[in-house]
């Protein structure tokens, strides 16, 4: 016998069993009156009798077979459609549990009206606005935060969403704000190299309109008012280390000028005010900061070190790997903004480390911290990338009581671990959306 006629003589029983099978399931339902999940199969049965007469017995059967298969799917189809319907349903009552449960939030001291502030804050969904607003949250006082974030991100103050001290408005500070407060810290900026490069035009309104808006609204309120400036004021500084009486060594049509020169501006027209309206001026200059909730794609130094560490890429370094930076740990840093806006000091104060670090001398710091395979590498000099950087906190000493605290290694363990916890998400999330659009379902939904 040959092996088609075997394949015929199987397919044929098979047919024959699920005929019987059928029949036996119409006979049983059909005793009791009725038949679960509708009357699909059986009308799928029934047309098959309305079909033309065929002289091939097995082809009869198979198509039989077939019809009761699609009956089938047919059932199944609209089972999975009625059940995703209960779990759309069922998710919007989660949604709704979620927004009628009280959330906790982090424990905030009691200040009564005497004691507590109004603060407004720029820029405060950033890296370094968002751990000020931890600080000034806990200590009690009313923040308000208005970022455009064009860096900042919700995630980085979402704890505090619904909290009766906290408001987040969505702004752009290059449009006038009209709000009452009693105290000011404006952090609004793209500070990273990538970041205000994007768009030199929009950095440099940020870092004048901006400023003269929240000048202004200082003027109008009395209120005191921080502005947060940049190391890179002093440009590629041919004094070291960097004291506030130095003026700078900028570039004024490099391609950082938009952002060295905008700062400048910044502290011209805050001291402007200051003379002219008798506005109550703060002036810190941050140096290098770095910790968690940094934006991993900012092109900083310890981002791209981090990254390319925990992904056993090749570190990039630019240039030589000579020149010099100080990074301080973002605490410290809230805490010298603090602790000069409290204090009764006009004049400029740098906020930094003074223990100064090479990039070759980081990069290697970072692969050993992360572990892994990767090499550094050296590659081609950024333009007008300052060689040499250091603060000198003498003022900051001496005026505030201020100096960094946290260890190097101890801060970059915090970072390391924010980060790698940041690509664990990320990958998680990128799974979890190759998954959804790459589904059968959703491919035979779509048109």
């Amino acid at each position: 016998m040959s092996l088609t006629k075997k394949r015929l003589k199987i397919v044929s029983a098979a047919s024959i069993i699920a005929l019987a099978l059928i029949y036996l399931y119409k006979t049983v339902f059909a005793a009791n009156g009725s038949e679960p999940g509708g009357s699909s199969m059986l009308n799928a049965v029934e047309e098959q009798r309305q079909w033309p007469p065929t002289e091939d017995a097995v082809q009869w059967n198979l198509q039989i077979a077939y019809e009761a298969q699609n009956a089938l799917l047919h059932q199944q189809r609209q089972e999975l459609l009625q059940t995703k319907q209960q779990l759309a349903h069922l998710e919007e009552q989660v949604r709704s549990l979620q927004a009628s449960t009280p959330r906790k939030y982090p424990k905030v001291k009691y200040l009564n009206y005497k004691n507590r502030k109004r603060i407004l804050i720029t820029g405060g969904a950033g890296f370094v606005g968002s751990h000020l607003v931890d600080y000034l949250m806990i200590q009690g006082h009313e923040i308000i935060v208005v970022d455009n974030f064009f860096t900042g991100r919700k995630r980085n103050v979402e704890h505090w969403l619904g909290h009766e001290n906290f408001e987040l408005i969505h702004h752009d500070i290059v449009n006038p704000l009209f709000i009452e407060i009693d105290e000011i810290y404006h952090l609004a900026s793209p500070a990273s190299p990538p970041h205000y490069m994007y768009n030199p035009v929009k950095t440099i309104k940020t870092n004048t309109m901006g400023t003269i808006n929240v000048l202004g609204l200082a003027k109008r309120v009395m209120a005191k008012v921080l502005i947060a400036s940049t190391s890179e004021v002093y440009g590629d500084p041919q004094v070291h280390p960097q004291p506030e009486t130095y003026w700078g060594h900028v570039n004024p049509i490099g391609p950082r000028a938009c952002y060295d020169e905008g700062k400048r501006v910044s502290e011209t027209l805050s001291y402007a005010y200051a003379k002219q309206e008798k506005v109550q001026v703060r002036v810190a200059r941050i140096f290098n900061t770095y910790g968690p909730r940094m934006h991993m794609n900012d092109g900083r130094v310890v981002s791209n070190f981090i990254l390319q560490a925990l992904r056993n890429e090749t570190i990039t370094v630019y240039g030589n790997g000579k020149q010099t930076r100080s990074f301080q740990y973002v605490s410290d840093l809230v805490d010298g903004m603090i602790a000069l806006m409290a204090s009764n000091y006009t004049q400029p104060v740098n906020l930094g480390n003074p223990v100064e670090q090479t990039i070759g001398e980081f990069a290697n710091i970072i692969k050993h911290l992360v572990g892994g395979q990767s090499e550094v590498k050296q590659i081609k000099a950024m333009e007008d990338d300052p060689q040499r950087r250091k603060p000198d906190i003498t003022r900051a000493k001496q005026r505030l009581n201020w100096e960094p605290k946290v260890p190097l290694e101890t801060g970059l363990l915090q970072t390391i671990s924010y980060f790698r916890n940041e690509l664990a998400r990320s990958d998680r999330f990128q799974e979890n959306s190759n998954k959804y659009f790459d589904s059968p379902d959703l491919q035979r939904s779509r048109p």
